[in-house]
């Protein structure tokens, strides 16, 4: 599908989408439990690869009319998957279900799209291997199709916090259900903090264990996933949270009400300081769950992204409507997700006639020596770069074509009809 968005103004109210970091880990945690109920929950692409990846293990996810997800779990001990586990487009589900496959007592191969069998896993191979489990990469280079055998056993692993923080995640998801536990300690500091905090979060809420060191991370083994109540509710996300704020910023003339925005451990709802910082009047109410933003003359700032690293294409975006330069560091991790975001926010941009400098670690946006114009950009395959990139439309002088635009459906299957509502002018063409 490819966008066409018309210079426009937004106004009105946007509910932000359930937070999809929260959705994965629920999903599986409610996988390692007996049965558990998920409300709020994120259905898109990459949330449903996490719940096939439990029906393989042998529970069932079943999605109710009202989007609740009834999930009977394999309690703690995953079956040997009849299939391959296909991960699709997910990072997230790759890395999180590839600790869980190593607790199975037999093999299991997970692999995914083009993108995804182009992302780092060595790290997270090497650390299972060294727990007991054979885990390695067909094709010898730390990248999907990944073959992985069991049962892990616990102990104490040593693994680098620098390439993703996702691996700590998986690793002491899939500790709390081994017999001895697991120490992790870092090798390198840890990018994207935040988001093992978010595991911390959901791993208390459904009843487990797990905690800092001065080294690392540690989780007792032998417990059981068990959430209060027998349900989790998900929170409201702040990556998608932040494509309506910058929307309010660069175009809401007459402001925009976003909700659901209530607090949490994300890292992400940094975001709201980026944009006050950037010159926006921004009223966050933290108990109402509610942020109200209007368009603002702005000001390039400095950003660091080590530990927000979804933020950085709404912050290029930002930038490239900004005064001045906006510098965005500590970016290198930003270059393994689904695509290169830096280099792909450089040259997208830069086809809208927007000057930037590109470093290995950083980005500089050059808004002030730049006149926005619209373009045909490519989406990259990546619901992060076309988001941003339909932003920069929004403002641009003349129409912004988004080719493939529809792998925004990854995280936020209704971005482009909640632009509408909020006053764009877009046109789909299949």
């Amino acid at each position: 599908m490819n966008v066409t968005i018309t210079p426009s103004s937004v106004a009105g109210t946007a509910r932000a989408p359930p937070s999809k970091s929260y959705t994965h880990r629920a999903i599986l945690a409610a996988g390692y439990a007996d049965e558990a109920i998920v409300r709020d929950a994120l259905w898109s692409a990459d949330t449903q690869a996490t719940a096939r990846a439990v029906d393989l293990f042998g529970g069932d996810v079943e999605r109710g009319e009202d989007g609740t997800l009834e999930i009977a779990g394999f309690d703690g001990r995953p079956e040997v998957p009849a299939d391959v586990i296909d991960c699709a487009n997910s990072g997230t589900t790759m890395r999180l279900v590839t600790a869980a496959a190593a607790l199975a007592d037999g093999t299991s191969v997970l692999t995914g799209d083009g993108s995804l069998r182009s992302r780092p896993q060595g790290p997270l191979l090497e650390a299972l291997g060294d727990l007991g489990a054979t885990a390695y990469s067909t094709r010898g280079n730390g990248q999907a199709p990944l073959v992985v055998t069991g049962p892990l056993a616990g102990g104490e692993v040593s693994i680098p916090g620098d390439v993703s923080s996702q691996y700590i995640t998986a690793l002491l998801m899939a500790g709390a259900v081994t017999e001895d536990g697991l120490e992790i300690d870092l090798e390198t500091e840890l990018k994207s903090a935040p988001y093992v905090d978010i595991t911390l979060e959901v791993l208390a809420d459904f009843g487990v264990e797990a905690r800092k060191t001065d080294v690392g991370f540690a989780v007792d083994g032998g417990q059981s996933y068990d959430p209060a109540g027998g349900e989790y509710a998900v929170p409201g996300d702040f990556s998608s949270i932040s494509y309506p704020l910058a929307a309010g910023a660069i175009a809401g003339e007459e402001g925009v009400r976003i909700e659901g925005a209530q607090p949490s451990a994300q890292g992400d709802s940094a975001i709201v300081d980026v944009v006050e910082r950037m010159g926006t009047d921004v009223d966050w109410d933290r108990d109402a769950g509610t942020i109200d933003v209007s368009r603002a003359s702005l000001s390039g700032i400095e950003v660091d992204v080590e530990d927000t690293p979804d933020l950085l294409p709404t912050i290029a975006t930002l930038g490239a409507v900004a005064d001045g330069d906006t510098h965005i560091t500590n970016a290198e991790h930003v270059r393994y997700k689904e695509t290169d975001r830096v280099s792909a926010m450089a040259e997208e941009l830069g086809k809208m006639g927007v000057a930037t400098t590109e470093e290995r670690d950083s980005l500089t946006i050059h808004g002030g020596s730049s006149e926005l114009e619209g373009a045909t950009v490519q989406g990259r395959a990546d619901h992060r770069i076309i988001m941003a990139l339909a932003l920069a439309g929004l403002v641009a002088d003349g129409e912004t074509t988004i080719e493939g635009a529809d792998h925004v459906d990854v995280s936020f299957p209704g971005f482009f009809g909640l632009l509408e509502e909020l006053g764009a002018e877009l046109e789909r063409r299949e």
